[in-house]
């Protein structure tokens, strides 16, 4: 599956293409840390979501069923919002 960042500083829009859900999200943060504005995270169907709530969904949930969901929702071709 494909992953799409897109940022905007300004004027500019940026987009950047990444094959791993975990390299889009480090990447989404950094741009976030850098100052960015409108991050967000497009899976190849075009759901999209902001860094915050795509670490919030993979990592908030301590029993782990956060992970093991998304793998399944990757599976399946799409993020759920």
């Amino acid at each position: 599956m494909s992953f799409t960042v897109t940022a905007r500083e300004s004027a500019r829009r940026f987009a950047y293409q990444h094959a791993s859900l975990l390299n889009a999200l480090d990447q989404g943060m950094s741009l976030m840390a850098a100052g960015m504005a409108d991050v967000r995270i497009a899976d190849g169907s075009g759901a999209t979501r902001t860094p915050a709530d795509l670490y919030r969904h993979l990592f908030g949930d301590r029993s782990g069923e956060g992970v093991r969901g998304l793998g399944a929702q990757i599976e399946n071709g799409a993020l759920a919002a």
